[in-house]
């Protein structure tokens, strides 16, 4: 049985106010479409954790518990999807990124063995900039 996706009461985790935070490549939009096809809606989720804890991970929505430690930092539009894809973080590490906007890209290579693109050969990552006022 997998986990349900929590959302906070309210919006209570969301940061809602403010400039765009996180942003797709168009490689990153492509494979969301081609993972949608085959698992359904999807969801990320960052941690603060070693390993790859500076890589988002992919997952069928509601496989991954989020709660009062995460962060909601954008439901992200994809061209050709119907639902958007939320964009999680810790709350750990959103105090040490909340400066910085972040791109979703993929590069060619293996990431975690439990985000959703790992078969496909490629793996997801985060590119980061300061913030615009």
């Amino acid at each position: 049985m997998g986990a349900q996706e929590q959302r906070p009461a309210g919006d209570e985790g969301a940061v809602r106010d403010g400039p765009e935070r996180v942003a797709l490549s168009p490689a990153a939009a492509e494979l969301l479409r081609t993972l949608t096809a085959k698992h359904g809606p999807l969801m990320f989720h960052q941690s603060g954790g070693c390993c790859d804890g500076s890589s988002p991970m992919c997952y069928g929505r509601g496989e991954f518990r989020t709660g009062a430690s995460d962060v909601l930092l954008a439901e992200l539009e994809v061209d050709g999807l119907a639902e958007p894809v939320p964009f999680w973080m810790s709350a750990s590490q959103f105090a040490r990124w909340s400066h910085t906007h972040l791109t979703v890209d993929v590069v060619r290579g293996r990431g975690s063995g439990f985000s959703l693109e790992a078969p496909e050969g490629v793996r997801f990552l985060i590119r980061s900039r300061l913030m615009e006022r």
